[in-house]
């Protein structure tokens, strides 16, 4: 799971931008977003780096997930 959308939503920053960014079609960074795929590991990296964030500030931790 990650939190690409709460980071794009903090910063005020929409997905079609972040499309644009990456190289991508919207479908695929909107499947990114509602989690429905996960990005590669170097695409992590590559979204953390346009957004200004870690790569640990995308991810959510599975445990944590549970205890909510």
């Amino acid at each position: 799971m990650n939190r690409i959308k709460e980071v794009l939503d903090e910063k005020g920053i929409k997905q079609t931008w972040l499309a644009e960014r990456l190289g991508k079609s919207y479908n695929m960074v909107n499947a990114y977003v509602q989690n429905r795929q996960q990005p590669r590991i170097e695409l992590l990296y590559e979204i953390a780096k346009i957004l200004g964030v870690s790569v640990k500030e995308l991810l959510i931790d599975n445990e944590t997930k549970k205890d909510k």
